[in-house]
């Protein structure tokens, strides 16, 4: 017996030490490719030496003695902390993620061929000016330094998830860079998806009011009536079957309206400010991921140094500033998409009916490469409007009749785009004409551009406005028939027509994706915006102050009241505020009492640390779901998140708006206070089977969890716990400081969707100006600079923006110097 405990322990012995041999490798293999910061390289292509000094944030001072050296030098730092990043993002726009994930990536990458996304930024290499060429090619040799650089130093492929998902890189190439921007064009679209939602709710319910009800108009100008889309496709008429919508993938870009990009934004002139100089802050909202999507640099340019927020593939600084000049963007929400039903001839379903009688689809084969599958071979088609799309996708199935295809016209997949040109000329310019004139290169995806010089504030929407017909069938609202010339589009408006703001009288000037201008159509910009409740707040803060200054505006992106829960509770409880018999401990009536009692005495402020936040997301998210489950059934399951505007309709009776109340399959004649009252109980079973009984413990910041999480290995047990970045947040759907829920599965209320970028910058004083991500400046999970800016990020804090070299040589974690080989 002793000599089998004994063998027992040396084999369990033997089982240990192999592991931690196993545990050893794996560390000495994954961490060969954490960068060296302190070294000095001989590369190629460029013409003189560049100095890389990275600030104690590991933020990159690229210090070039020419502009291309220092895009090469951006391209380079950009590989060293992000290459998987930017490898995966380059896969994803080509369509060419199931070469890496297999089978789970086939629909996404189905649809990236269809787009052709990929083939337009390589025809848009040519249309790009003489200075972005040449940054675009600098940057693309730095990437290929740094490629270069791991092959020769077996520097452990680059990144850890090369071991892991094994597949050559290719030389990175100009329209890389581009075929990126279009990409972020994707992510942020929302128009597509809402015309088809539009058109199924308009199949679905019996009265047009309703419609107008669950989909409402942005307050403001009155909206001329629309046609049913049943009237233009009779053969719909009556459909009440509508498919369910399959979860997007995790590397799928395509958004639903609610994760369609957000942001803030807004500048004070110097009568406006304490410190007499100009104000700006920018906050971008993106989806959360590990790493971020942005990556802090400072790039001396011929013209002068600039910092801000970049994103790993694309050599330029998007938001950010120079010495002269800052500048921020926000989502236009610019109406940049259109649906189109083409009519099949039915004698030859190889053409599609046009203006002009039938012609015959542009037609090409793509053949998708699957891991260890066989290949698939994919039909592209294209028609005059635009490339055609499968049912599947956005359900277009539910609103095509039989005979017919979907196709769409959309901005970014023009093949002379000019966003990057507009992009490096704008962090060249050095006075607010000089970036107004270089937004009219802007293509998509389309922004307002917020800009500062020393003594003027600016806004202008930039990106191509389509120029539709006045006498437009569906406005763009719902899918139009693509055989009828006045449903075309004609071209782009002038860039004159986009709307502007200089100067404007009250000094101050800004965006939270609100509505920004009441023009008719087809002037209008857009029918549907992305917010209608955080501007309010913003107007608050704004007009509650004579001056603003530096941590004014710092206080104002970190606010978390809400607006819309000041606005709505009033309306949903106004029956049932201080009502009702005593009840006894432990009841239902008296934990809705209880409830009740905290809400009434809350100032709206979603702060993680109280517990009426999460009381007041759980009934209104209850509410809707019994407004609308039994009028809209499968279709419910599109409106994740509460609809602001429609819940106050609907209790103010707005066009008759109430009737949503009364349930339709139920016998009796419900109130809108009876639906109140109901749904607050269905919240608080909900919260005690998730968070227990006592009302005083709940604490929104255990459901509003912020979850920055790694693409690829998120979801690896054991490894999800060293890649994802998970953290306790304030705010919410609707407050300035957006924290926006997923809205879906058993944590509903995890915060996904905000503010990966903060910077605020006074030109009084440009060295005191801060930023700051989200996450850290590093891609690799074993870097200290993977996570180290998340906890900053949480707290609302930020780091120093100096353009100063000496400042960041006084505390630098690394100096890398490049030079030109012999």
């Amino acid at each position: 017996m002793a000599s089998v405990i004994k063998w027992l322990a040396r084999l369990i012995g033997g089982v240990i030490v192999l592991g931690l041999i196993g545990v050893a490798l794996i560390y000495f293999l994954l961490s060969r490719s954490l960068p060296e910061y302190y070294k000095e390289l001989a590369v190629d292509g460029l013409l003189a030496p560049v100095e890389i000094v990275r600030n104690n944030a590991n933020i990159p001072h690229i210090l070039g003695e020419n502009d291309a050296d220092s895009f090469y030098g951006l391209g380079y730092v950009h590989a060293q902390d992000r290459l998987w990043q930017m490898v995966i993002s380059r896969r994803t726009v080509q369509g060419r993620l199931s070469e890496v994930f297999g089978r789970r990536t086939i629909e996404v990458d189905k649809a990236l061929r269809r787009l052709d996304l990929y083939g337009a930024a390589q025809k848009s290499v040519s249309s790009q000016d003489i200075p972005t060429l040449e940054a675009l090619e600098a940057y693309a040799d730095g990437v290929n330094a740094r490629l270069a650089e791991i092959n020769e130093g077996a520097l452990g492929r680059g990144a850890p998830e090369m071991f892991i998902f094994n597949n050559p890189i290719s030389p990175w190439q100009p329209a890389d860079s581009i075929a990126i921007i279009k990409l972020m064009g994707v992510q942020l679209s929302a128009h597509l998806h809402n015309e088809v939602l539009r058109a199924r709710l308009s199949l679905a319910l019996d009265d047009p009011a309703r419609l107008n009800d669950i989909q409402p108009d942005d307050p403001g100008h009155a909206i001329a009536a629309l046609p049913r889309y049943a009237s233009l496709f009779p053969s719909l008429k009556g459909k009440n079957v509508f498919s369910v919508a399959k979860a997007e993938d995790v590397f799928s870009p395509f958004k639903t309206p609610a994760f369609a990009g957000a942001s803030n934004a807004w500048a004070a002139a110097p009568s406006r400010s304490a410190s007499g100089g100009t104000l700006l802050a920018n906050d971008p909202h993106l989806g959360f991921s590990a790493p971020g999507v942005w990556y802090l640099a400072r790039v001396q340019l011929e013209s002068g140094g600039v910092i801000g927020g970049t994103i790993p593939g694309v050599p330029a600084i998007m938001t950010g500033r120079n010495d002269r000049l800052g500048w921020a963007i926000t989502s236009s929400y610019l109406d940049d998409q259109d649906v189109f039903i083409e009519k099949l001839n039915p004698n030859n379903p190889s053409q599609y009916l046009t203006p002009e009688g039938y012609k015959p689809f542009v037609t090409e084969r793509s053949i998708i490469r699957i891991k260890d599958e066989n290949p698939v071979t994919l039909t592209r088609r294209w028609t005059e409007n635009g490339p055609v799309l499968p049912g599947s996708f956005k359900n277009l199935a539910d609103i095509t009749p039989v005979g017919h295809v979907a196709s769409v016209s959309w901005t970014i997949l023009s093949p002379s785009d000019t966003t990057m040109s507009a992009a490096i000329g704008l962090m060249k310019s050095h006075t607010v004409d000089q970036a107004i004139v270089a937004g009219e290169e802007f293509v998509g995806p389309s922004q307002n551009l917020t800009v500062v010089g020393p003594s003027r504030i600016a806004m202008k929407v930039i990106g191509a406005m389509p120029n539709r017909s006045p006498e437009s069938e569906s406005k763009g609202r719902i899918p139009g028939r693509g055989w009828i010339a006045e449903n075309r589009w004609n071209g782009m408006m002038p860039y004159a027509s986009n709307p502007e703001f200089f100067n404007p009288e009250g000094g101050i000037i800004g965006n939270t994706n609100n509505k920004t201008t009441d023009k008719p159509f087809p002037d209008h910009v857009s029918f549907i915006w992305g917010d209608t409740q955080r501007v309010h707040r913003w107007e608050r803060l704004m007009q509650g102050r004579e001056v603003h200054t530096r941590d004014s505006f710092i206080e104002a992106q970190l606010d978390t009241v809400s607006f819309t829960a000041r606005s709505l509770l009033p309306l949903v409880g106004a029956d049932l505020w201080f009502t009702g018999e005593s009840a006894s401990e432990g009841t239902p009536e008296r934990r809705r009492q209880k409830a009740l009692e905290l809400l009434s005495a809350w100032n709206g402020e979603m702060n993680e640390h109280l517990p009426e936040p999460l009381i007041y997301s759980a009934w209104l998210r209850a509410l809707q779901e019994r407004l609308i489950r039994d009028d809209l059934g499968p279709l419910a399951n599109e409106f994740k998140h509460v609809k602001p505007i429609f819940i106050e309709r609907v209790y103010r009776d707005i066009d008759g708006a109430s009737i949503w109340c009364d349930i339709k399959q139920s016998l009796p004649v419900e109130t809108c206070s009876d639906v109140a009252r109901l749904a607050l109980d269905d919240a608080l079973i909900w919260l005690s089977e998730r968070y227990g009984t006592s009302l005083e413990s709940l604490r929104w910041g255990d459901a509003h969890q912020a979850i920055h999480a790694h693409q690829a290995l998120g979801e690896v047990p054991v490894l999800r716990y060293f890649v994802n970045i998970r953290q306790s947040t304030s705010g919410g759907d609707n407050t300035l400081m957006r924290g926006r829920t997923s809205g879906t599965g058993k944590d509903p209320f995890n915060n996904v969707h905000g503010a990966g970028y903060r910077g605020v910058y006074d030109f009084a004083d440009p060295d005191s100006s801060v930023f700051i991500t989200a996450t850290g400046q590093s891609g690799h999970f074993l870097s200290r600079y993977y996570d180290d800016l998340a906890q900053l990020w949480r707290r609302g804090e930020y780091v120093p923006m100096s353009l100063a070299p000496e400042l960041a040589r006084a505390a630098a974690v690394g100096v890398t110097v490049l030079t030109p080989k012999e």
